[in-house]
């Protein structure tokens, strides 16, 4: 059987050939990819010439090439379009992979060459990039047991191998419960309040579930939000609630709570093997914060702030509550209705008012027309470049100068096979070996809101900021510009990799970008002026709110991370005692967030969700320059490329800011932004 994974891609711009893919041909594939990697090891460690940087650090970097492509597909697809015998395959193959990496990583010639290498380093000179790479490539080995004695080596295989399992574990049951419920509703005195076009939505979606009359809602966002924020049955809300918040904590075969603890302690464990005290200190030795208490000192500034005008809010919301009839008091069920009637109020602006200006495919030009004006690079859809499902769309895209740039995919609605959320990956990195440079190929992955029989996908307003905030991911991955792949486009540490992305959702807050794109949908007429003043004027609203839940978050993951021994608490008890400071309604038995934090127990966020406030510091101050020069200034979009989204890792972010910006940022900017402080 000819296997498509393992043979030239004969395809535009040697794309995936995904029309040609089955599931049959990944187990072989990987097969192959680890039999020929094994052989490229060999070859390297057997080698008898002094180790340079060539021939080792560089070689080393280069190896690999079928694997990489066979588990870029196959990862990336178990995200977007998975099915229950991929889930299946990944859970089997996931052992092998962690035992190859481990033995690549505990491979005591190899860490030899390597380490000979990193300590003759002061005799060569070397650029930023290679000196990167080679402290990258050593540390690598060292934080990952390469030095360790062969007990110790032993015991770290085993826990990676577990952690490798349970991650995929836990996402896999929260998936399992988000697709296992459904709110079908028959009497549509249930549906008050809700906007037709999410009651049309929901008819399709009981259609599509093979129900033959009502409305279905599930706990994808699309479907969740609008209900959460219009509909009267307070009943029907308490009921949704519930279930989102239940997700990986309910009493069923998906239950997350013994693999959240498991999670945890193996990563302390590992931690301690590799002489760390905590997961938390291993993980930010290579981040910009560096230790722990730069992340408690963070979020503590935040906290600081951020309370009081959030209880200022819940207070705001519950009066007007009040005032309308609502209930003496409010639970968190009612936060969003209350909140969102509020907001109506205050500002003359809700989700209704302003979606029939934000059709997606109007948000994609918006988007694309905005990198144009800052960069000069266009996007051409492709009908040509193959998919894994129908709804994926592909560009080429072209730089400033007509030369050939990227490929692009954009996946934007939810489906059974795809986990919820969104995100930025890469099905082909950027280098620059043996004189080519080759081109990445970028992929945004959204859950957003379905056409309907009579409305084109129509955005709410935190929806386009969304896009706009994936769009920012893929321009750090398609502007790459570097020499090695590990080091290019995203490849960067975890508190820098937001900013690009963060600084992306202030545009769709200017008139100067919303009047190209924002646009209703039947009658064509641009986003009024009066709606731009109400969209900038309501961007705070609920800003201490919203603060006090990231900085929550970033807290639970660090108390989760930073454990220095393993506590005997049940997951719902060591929750609750670490949001109590956090709380601003009372705590839900029932409710669970560490269940379903697939950010941190799934992804690559552990010790690391804070990350997103951090970058949101340099995303403000960044954002400051912009607005003093002019949001489509040339030149500073062009410094943001040259020091920041073209230089990938290459170097130490906090050095390429300071290129771009002159200075290191303060908190002054975001605080001044959010509304937390006077200006």
């Amino acid at each position: 059987m000819s296997n498509p994974l393992l043979s030239a891609f004969n395809t535009p711009f040697e794309t995936y050939p995904f029309e040609e893919i089955k599931l049959e041909h990944f187990k072989p594939a990987f097969e192959e990819g680890i039999a020929e990697g094994k052989k490229e090891i060999e070859a390297l460690t057997s080698n008898t010439e002094t180790p340079t940087f060539k021939n080792t650090i560089e070689a080393l970097e280069r190896t690999g090439s079928i694997l990489d492509r066979v588990s870029t597909a196959f990862f990336n697809l178990n995200s977007a379009e998975t099915s229950d015998e991929m889930q299946q395959l990944a859970q089997e193959l996931s052992p092998v992979l962690t035992a190859y990496s481990n033995e690549i990583m505990m491979d005591e010639k190899l860490f030899a060459r390597v380490k000979e290498v990193f300590d003759s380093r002061e005799n060569f000179e070397y650029t930023p990039e290679q000196s990167t790479l080679l402290e990258n490539t050593y540390l690598g080995f060292a934080n990952n047991g390469a030095d360790l004695p062969e007990d110790q080596k032993e015991e770290l295989k085993k826990v990676n191998t577990e952690l490798a399992q349970l991650g995929l574990k836990f996402g896999e049951n929260v998936l399992k419960d988000t697709n296992s419920f459904e709110m079908h509703i028959t009497d549509e005195t249930d549906l008050a309040g809700l906007p037709e076009g999410i009651k049309e939505a929901a008819a399709m979606t009981a259609k599509s579930k093979g129900k033959e009359s009502g409305w279905v809602f599930t706990l994808d966002y699309p479907s969740y939000i609008p209900f959460m924020q219009y509909a009267e049955n307070r009943a029907l809300r308490e009921k949704l609630y519930m279930a989102f918040g239940s997700k990986g904590s309910r009493d069923n075969e998906n239950n997350n709570e013994e693999i959240v603890r498991s999670i945890a302690e193996l990563r302390l464990k590992r931690a301690q093997i590799l002489g760390f005290e905590s997961h938390a200190a291993k993980t930010l030795e290579r981040r910009m914060a560096q230790e722990p208490a730069k992340v408690y000192s963070l979020l503590d500034e935040l906290y600081t702030h951020a309370k009081p005008v959030a209880e200022k809010d819940i207070q705001e919301v519950l009066d007007y509550a009040k005032s309308i009839g609502g209930p003496e008091d409010l639970k968190r069920w009612d936060f969003s209705f209350y909140s969102e009637k509020l907001k109506k109020e205050k500002f003359s602006i809700d989700d209704e008012i302003l979606k029939p200006y934000f059709k997606l495919e109007n948000v994609i030009d918006g988007a694309f027309n905005c990198a144009t004006q800052l960069w000069g690079i266009t996007f051409h859809q492709r009908t040509d470049i193959q998919k894994y499902h129908e709804d994926v769309m592909t560009y080429e895209v072209l730089d400033e100068n007509g030369d050939h740039l990227a490929v692009f995919y954009a996946d934007f609605f939810p489906r059974a096979g795809k986990r919820g959320g969104a995100w930025m990956t890469s099905y082909r990195g950027q280098n620059k070996f043996d004189g080519k440079n080759q081109r990445p190929h970028v992929s945004i992955v959204c859950n957003f809101t379905k056409p309907t029989a009579s409305k084109p996908s129509l955005l709410t307003f935190n929806e386009t900021t969304t896009l706009f905030h994936e769009f920012g991911h893929a321009l750090h991955g398609l502007l790459a510009n570097g020499y090695h792949e590990s080091l290019s486009g995203t490849s960067v540490f975890w508190d820098f990799v937001e900013l690009p992305s963060q600084l992306m959702e202030n545009w769709c807050y200017e008139k100067e970008c919303l009047d190209t794109f924002a646009r209703h949908y039947e009658t064509n007429e641009p986003i009024p002026i009066d709606l731009v003043q109400k969209i900038k004027d309501s961007a705070n609203f609920l800003s201490g709110y919203a603060t006090v839940r990231q900085v929550s978050l970033g807290t639970l993951d660090m108390s989760w991370h930073d454990l220095k021994s393993m506590h005997d608490k049940s997951v719902k008890e060591f929750e609750k005692e670490v949001m109590k400071d956090f709380d601003l309604f009372e705590p839900l038995d029932g409710v669970n967030t560490s269940c379903a934090f697939s950010h941190i127990f799934q992804g690559g966020y552990s010790a690391g969700y804070y990350s997103y406030k951090w970058a949101e510091v340099l995303e403000a101050d960044a954002f400051e320059l912009f607005k003093e020069k002019g949001i489509f200034d040339k030149e500073t979009a062009q410094s943001f490329r040259e020091h920041v989204l073209s230089k990938g890792g290459s170097e130490h972010p906090m050095e390429l800011y300071k290129r771009f910006r002159g200075a290191e940022p303060s908190t002054r900017a975001l605080l001044k932004k959010s509304g937390l402080i006077e200006n």
